[in-house]
């Protein structure tokens, strides 16, 4: 499966950014999908994940500010992230899970797209 990530860009601290997530097919029955960053020299982290039914996990660094969703019909994941920090900025890629759980390890990778957020 393929996967299109868009809504990446510049954004002061405390401001919001939507990050969406396109899949080439249909497979919302099947898999989970996540959001994972990677910032300059470090290594790639996940950020948040959400079964095929719905269930929501979240990195402690972003609990109460970052929301995933999904919306099954557009084929579309999507992360909402509120009050951003300089520390958010990062290189964000959505995935495909194997199975419905982030547990199970990424079948696909989105391109990334790039969040910046100046202080």
């Amino acid at each position: 499966v393929q996967l299109q990530a868009s809504g990446g860009g510049l954004v002061q601290a405390g401001g919001s950014l939507r990050l969406s997530c396109v899949a080439s097919r249909s497979i919302f029955g099947i898999n989970g999908m996540g959001w994972y960053r990677q910032a300059p020299g470090e290594p790639r982290e996940r950020v948040a994940s959400i079964t095929s039914g719905g269930l929501t996990n979240y990195a402690d660094s972003v609990k109460g500010r970052f929301t995933i969703s999904r919306d099954n019909a557009k084929k579309t994941v999507y992360l909402q992230m509120n009050s951003l920090k300089p520390e958010d900025t990062a290189v964000y890629y959505c995935a495909a899970y194997r199975g419905s759980h982030y547990y199970t390890g990424v079948n696909s990778w989105g391109q990334g797209t790039l969040v910046t957020v100046s202080s």
